[in-house]
């Protein structure tokens, strides 16, 4: 158990019931509170915000249906896990229950080892549920969004400051990062911070056309400029006058363009395809790049005087990789977005996945994390995304090397060295988890079944401990 006690309320109109199940959880550390009826519950249960941690609700009571109660203790707290206590020849009327919301559900009578593990697995669900409510509001606060960029850790913060800083001027600016880390978002940042946050903002996809086109495309053309230009047509500048043209990969520019470009940066002046009349344009040029432009003009790729040019607020933006405290926060961020495009319910990452997630490094930055996430969230079945859901690849960690292994002369028995290195590593993770199989198959990374399994054919003893089970008493299996 945490520092932190946690409570659980049994409802529950038999009081031997009652007796037992207080006195086995108050020995593992619980605190407690009781009811005979559904009635005492619910205003045991008092108002949200709750101050219980878990129920344990009967599914029949004098009073009410168990399961009437469950959707009231829903309406207080929806996400506050019920555990339902059913007799054995009510299990489907339970099932029923777990598919109308409750945790999970135990029959009577009960093995305490049955009643724990669930237990344990309520508490660690409703701490990842108070987690992510903790994130949706660190979401919602101003020290961790800017605009549509978010995080709170030292390098992102860096560049809030930066946008807030020089958002405001009409001085160009250049973003300089890794594909997938939210230049553009940056770029719509500086718009929004500006006087020109009412005017276009226009996007222009450096890379994806030939010269002609793109020039085209950016300053317009008049009729009969070239095969097919049947009508005269604005560019891109113009659209953008009094606003923001964002050049996405600047580096991919042919040099003819970047010639034409810088033009209309000196001048705010340029001429249509075909066309000799001047156009005078009043927009504020933001540029990115994943390229290093420097080395880009060493080679004789990129104008050194359009480079300066470009180069009057430089944003380095950082790779999500140098900023992993984000990770949790863009997860929650991008759990809500998908989980509300598909029209599921909120759903929560296990510890062990998002171990998973910090451990890795992210070469595909915020978009590759969004992916990830977005996989996840379709693929789910529950509310729980767990490490079976995300990429083998992700957080797989880095090859650990084999140390030198000497074979004696007269041979080993190959298979009774790993025997015996498998019942070593399950006899620790089990040490580890209290003996709780679930826990220790998630210490292991593999099924609980497949634990268990292993756990028979290598005839490892669970250790015991004294305690007394509800339907008959004696040694309690741990």
């Amino acid at each position: 158990m945490s520092d932190t006690q946690v409570t659980v309320l049994i409802i529950d109109d038999e009081e031997i019931i009652r007796e037992a199940l207080e006195a086995l959880l108050t020995a593992d550390g619980y605190g407690v509170r009781t009811a005979a009826t559904a009635a005492e519950g619910l205003a045991g249960l008092g108002q949200a915000p709750v101050d219980v941690d878990v129920v344990l609700l009967d599914l029949m009571l004098p009073d009410r249906n168990g399961l009437d109660v469950l959707d009231d203790i829903r309406r207080v707290d929806e996400e506050l896990p019920v555990v339902m206590i059913t007799a054995f020849g009510t299990i489907e009327s339970a099932i029923a229950a777990t598919k109308q919301g409750a945790f999970h559900y135990f029959t009577k009578p009960f093995k305490n080892d049955d009643v724990l593990v669930v237990l344990r697995n309520a508490v660690e669900r409703r701490r990842l549920v108070r987690e992510n409510r903790a994130l949706r509001d660190q979401l919602l606060s101003d020290s961790h969004r800017f605009d549509d960029l978010i995080g709170g850790s030292r390098p992102i913060r860096a560049v809030y400051d930066l946008i807030a800083r020089a958002a405001p001027s009409r001085a160009t600016v250049l973003i300089q990062g890794e594909s997938g880390t939210g230049k553009e978002l940056v770029a719509r940042a500086f718009h929004r911070r500006s006087a020109r946050a009412d005017k276009p903002f226009v996007t222009v996809n450096s890379g994806n056309l030939p010269p002609d086109l793109l020039e085209s495309n950016l300053f317009g053309h008049v009729k009969g400029a070239f095969t097919g230009a049947v009508f005269p047509k604005k560019g891109l500048f113009e659209i953008a006058d009094k606003g923001t043209i964002f050049f996405d990969e600047i580096g991919n520019v042919p040099l003819d363009t970047q010639a034409k470009l810088l033009r209309v940066i000196q001048e705010r002046e340029f001429m249509r395809l075909g066309g000799v009349d001047t156009i005078k344009v009043d927009v504020r040029i933001i540029a990115a790049t994943n390229a290093d432009l420097k080395a880009l003009v060493k080679e004789g790729r990129f104008r050194e005087d359009l480079f300066y040019r470009l180069n009057v607020i430089l944003v380095p933006l950082p790779p999500l990789r140098d900023r992993k405290d984000d990770i949790s926060l863009l997860v929650q961020h991008f759990l809500d977005k998908f989980t509300e495009e598909s029209r599921k319910l909120s759903m929560i990452v296990t510890p062990e996945a998002m171990d998973r997630l910090m451990a890795y490094d992210w070469p595909g930055n915020i978009r590759e994390l969004e992916n990830v996430i977005e996989r996840a969230v379709v693929l789910c079945g529950e509310r729980e995304i767990d490490v079976d859901l995300i990429p083998d690849h992700v957080g797989a960690g880095e090859v650990v090397e084999v140390p030198d292994v000497v074979i004696p002369a007269d041979g080993i028995h190959f298979r009774e060295v790993m025997i015996g290195h498998e019942r070593r590593y399950i006899e620790a993770a089990l040490e580890a988890a209290g003996g709780v199989q679930k826990r220790a198959a998630e210490l292991l990374h593999i099924k609980a079944t497949t634990l268990n399994e292993m756990i028979k054919r290598y005839d490892i003893l669970p250790r015991r401990r004294k305690t007394g089970d509800t339907d008959g008493g004696g040694d309690e299996i741990d």
